[in-house]
């Protein structure tokens, strides 16, 4: 088994694809499942497959995330770049933060229109893609 993606449900869809798609999602495709409900799969360039679904059903009212969800994490090359695009592009990403000290990761916070809080993560030299159980052991 494998995860396939993450699957959001937005208040405004083109306020939350206005936000992704300036973070650096682009659009895969959409599904009309009637009634004004969309939804519209999205992912990086470069990855093999969607990682993020926007759910958008405006007769089930507005989103209200609640305190079950914590947050998505994106891994980037360059925090310092990334922050200066979003920032560009309008996003108000947090200031770069050093979770585990000098040597280890950098991470920036940015909250996208329905309060969905986002980290953005840039590894340290050498760390392996992604998170694996070596960043346990």
């Amino acid at each position: 088994m494998k995860t396939l993606f993450v699957s959001y449900r937005v208040t405004d869809l083109d306020a939350s694809l206005g936000f992704y798609t300036a973070l650096g999602y682009v659009e895969l495709g959409r599904v009309d499942l009637g009634d004004g409900a969309r939804l519209v799969i999205l992912g990086f360039p470069g990855e093999p497959a969607a990682s993020l679904e926007l759910v958008h059903r405006p007769g089930d009212g507005p989103v209200d995330v609640g305190s079950g969800f914590d947050h998505l994490a994106i891994q980037v090359d360059i925090l310092a770049t990334t922050l200066e695009t979003l920032a560009e592009a309008g996003l108000e990403p947090g200031p770069a933060q050093h979770p585990g000290g000098p040597h280890g990761p950098k991470t920036s916070w940015l909250t996208d229109p329905d309060g969905y809080r986002i980290e953005l993560v840039e590894w340290p030299p050498g760390h392996a893609d992604g998170i694996t159980a070596a960043d346990f052991a």
